[in-house]
């Protein structure tokens, strides 16, 4: 019982752990995808807080997020209030998802064609999902379908009269584009699609049918989710 009450709240550091349960090693020896959400923020981490250990700290945050999705997505403010946590790890953090993101983008741009609307959305929601503000983008496919690119044209408060249409026609002539999927997202974190979406999309569609160019979907990012009005549709 004494021993007991001694070693309450001791907190064994992580390099006096068996090797197999460590996360950096279980990493080296079994892969990336064999770690917990908990144990990949670890390694991230690197080091805990006096009486936690990185493992121990990793669990906190995500318990009090709820998800890792949401601690990823949280504000700098935010952030900054849980203990042990600082400018400097909340930068770090929001470089790891910026290089992951970028990885996926260079991935997709180089290898794959969106032949699906899946596809599109996969790229779409790495690409918008979790920004504080709303932004208009296009997707320029050729004529096989392949990216030639993803560029944000727009942000702000978005309506028919803030997304130009010879400004998007510029930039799908400047692209040599045969075909775009034109996307934007709903901070608010809904995907129904406003009169206003209806409209844009039915008066960007006529611009770029005058240059032969096809409007093969317009997608809508809200959170994680995303609605395609090809699939809905919404676009005649």
């Amino acid at each position: 019982m004494r021993l007991t009450q001694t070693l309450k709240g001791f907190s064994m550091a992580i390099s006096d752990w068996p090797v197999n349960e460590r996360p950096r090693e279980k990493l080296l020896n079994h892969g990336a995808s064999s770690l917990s959400d908990a144990e990949l923020l670890a390694i991230f981490l690197r080091v805990g807080i006096r009486g936690k250990t990185a493992l121990d700290l990793a669990r906190d945050l995500i318990n009090h997020y709820g998800t890792l999705k949401s601690l990823l997505m949280s504000s700098e403010d935010d952030f900054c209030t849980f203990p042990g946590m600082g400018p400097a790890k909340y930068v770090q953090l929001q470089a790891s998802l910026e290089m992951s993101k970028r990885y996926f983008h260079n991935e997709m741009c180089e290898s794959d064609i969106i032949n699906s609307p899946e596809a599109s959305k996969q790229f779409l929601r790495s690409a918008l999902a979790g920004k504080q503000y709303e932004v208009f983008a296009c997707l320029y496919l050729d004529t096989q379908h392949k990216i030639l690119g993803f560029e944000e044209l727009f942000r702000g408060t978005l309506d028919s009269a803030s997304v130009y249409p010879r400004e998007v026609v510029q930039s799908v002539l400047k692209k040599g584009a045969a075909a775009v999927i034109l996307c934007h997202n709903h901070p608010s974190g809904s995907t129904t699609a406003s009169h206003a979406d209806i409209q844009l999309t039915e008066r960007l569609k006529k611009a770029l049918e005058l240059i032969d160019v096809r409007v093969l979907d317009h997608m809508i990012v809200a959170d994680h989710k995303v609605m395609s009005f090809a699939e809905q549709g919404l676009l005649n």
